[in-house]
């Protein structure tokens, strides 16, 4: 099983992350993409889709029109681990942040 992340590492991941916040009430983290037009935000959402695929490990999103809001957590260690802050900036990679 993956270990949750410490405080000390948690920070250090917020430091690389923009943009990204912790959820009140929940252990994960959370950010809001915006993009220009819906095929865009669907676009970014399927790419994310396949590399998620390979990880084995899933976002919790929602789209509205051009908005994607995501929250990240790890189900298994119930809380934020290494999984989380990879897939984090492989999102904010694919947006172009």
């Amino acid at each position: 099983m993956i270990a949750k992340l410490s405080a000390e590492e948690r920070k250090a991941a917020f430091e690389r992350l923009s943009g990204w916040a912790p959820v009140p009430g929940k252990d994960a983290i959370a950010k809001r993409f915006s993009f220009q037009s819906f095929n865009e935000a669907f676009g970014w959402m399927t790419r994310v889709a396949l590399i998620a695929e390979k990880m084995d490990h899933h976002p919790e999103w929602f789209n509205v029109y051009r908005h994607v809001d995501v929250t990240l957590t790890t189900h298994d260690a119930d809380g934020v681990t290494e999984r989380d802050i990879a897939l984090a900036e492989t999102m904010d990679a694919l947006a172009g942040h």
